[in-house]
């Protein structure tokens, strides 16, 4: 099992980093491999919202798609915040932010890669509110929420349908409330990508979908539309 080191207070000595970045903006930094050649990368912020539900780390070798989080950060509101990776796959990955608000809404961050710190940062530890034991050992949280790869609200607001490879398959996805009684069904989906009106849901809240190909179940999950004003 892959074990990482979560830091609550972090403080950059080196002449760029005496502050972090604000949410939703990130810094990412690498901090060189260690000795058995692993990248250490940190992920850090600052926080000014104060009503975060959930903070999670995701990474991807493309910028654009197949993210997967590698972990939810246990108190989402510090202030200051942030997370070691010192088990990375290499240094070139991207990491975005997926944040949910207390509402139930939710953003993503733009993607960023890690910058190579020529300064040599020292990264000191200031306080720890996540340990399980007097060791001190960080808590990973299971996200609460992943959104889907194909069904999901834009930076927009809209719902949003992403289907690569609808051309040469048989999609059709169902639409539900969130007592999971039945809204509509869009079928034979030839489009690879579709952005789906807002008044074909009606209110503002949580909305369940299926999506099949053919007759087997894709993926069964359920996105968030956000009040216009």
């Amino acid at each position: 099992m892959r074990r990482f080191s979560i830091l609550v207070g972090l403080v950059f000595f080196s002449a760029f980093a005496f502050s972090q970045d604000t949410l939703p903006k990130f810094n990412v930094g690498n901090l060189g491999n260690d000795i058995k050649g692993n990248a250490r990368i940190v992920i850090s912020w600052a926080n000014n919202y104060d009503s975060l539900k959930q903070i999670s780390i995701q990474t991807s070798h493309d910028s654009l798609k197949n993210y997967r989080t590698v972990v939810s950060i246990t108190d989402p509101n510090a202030k200051l915040n942030g997370f070691a990776d010192n088990k990375a796959v290499n240094d070139h990955m991207f990491y975005r932010l997926f944040i949910v608000k207390r509402d139930g809404s939710y953003f993503f961050t733009a993607p960023k890669k890690p910058a190579l710190d020529t300064a040599k940062t020292f990264v000191s530890i200031l306080a720890s509110k996540l340990t399980t034991d007097k060791k001190s050992e960080a808590v990973i949280k299971k996200p609460d929420f992943v959104p889907s790869f194909y069904v999901y609200t834009n930076k927009d607001g809209y719902v949003f349908v992403n289907l690569p490879d609808a051309d040469k398959q048989k999609y059709r996805i169902k639409f539900y409330e969130e007592d999971e009684s039945f809204l509509f069904e869009l079928k034979n989906i030839k489009q690879t990508g579709l952005t789906l009106d807002k008044a074909n849901f009606m209110r503002a809240g949580w909305f369940l979908f299926e999506l099949y190909n053919d007759e087997k179940l894709v993926e069964k999950s359920k996105f968030y539309l956000a009040k216009e004003f």
